[in-house]
């Protein structure tokens, strides 16, 4: 039988950190993965896939890891059940997490991403010395064939 599960997402939320009351670490988050395909009106999607992860690992993604935060886990799937309070059967399905990955270095991706949209775009003025050369403005490049290297 094989039970194995890896994700690469963006989280949805903070991670949720609890402690049973035997002092094991518990953490819940969502991790929202993009499918690998457009819909009809070309809008990507996503699974939103409820994720579980125990003692140290879930302690470290508690910590350092934050809604945006690129992450990696490598699990497997189970499916649960309880009885809610009117005593309906609830069926849960989600990823127990053996390990997590931080898949971006400290302060980067989401919250940069974030500050750099709230920047107003500058702009560009370099010097005609350091403009790309080869840069196309739509302009026709007059070149003879004396320049030519072949």
């Amino acid at each position: 039988m094989l039970n194995r599960v890896v994700l690469v997402g963006r989280l949805t939320k903070d991670p949720d950190l609890r402690y049973t009351p035997s002092g094991v670490a518990v953490a819940t988050f969502t991790l929202a993965v993009n499918r690998p395909f457009k819909n009809q009106t070309g809008d990507q999607e996503a699974d939103f896939i409820n994720c579980v992860v125990w003692r140290r690992p879930a302690e470290n993604a508690a910590n350092f890891l934050k809604k945006g935060s690129l992450a990696g886990v490598d699990g497997r799937l189970q499916t649960r059940s309880y009885e809610n309070q009117e005593g309906k059967r609830v069926y849960v399905t989600e990823v127990n997490a053996e390990s997590v990955q931080f898949m971006e270095p400290k302060g980067s991706g989401q919250e940069q991403q974030d500050q750099q949209k709230e920047q107003k775009p500058q702009e560009n003025k370099q010097p005609d010395a350091l403009k790309d050369p080869f840069a196309n403005d739509g302009q026709p490049i007059d070149i003879s064939d004396d320049d030519l290297p072949f």
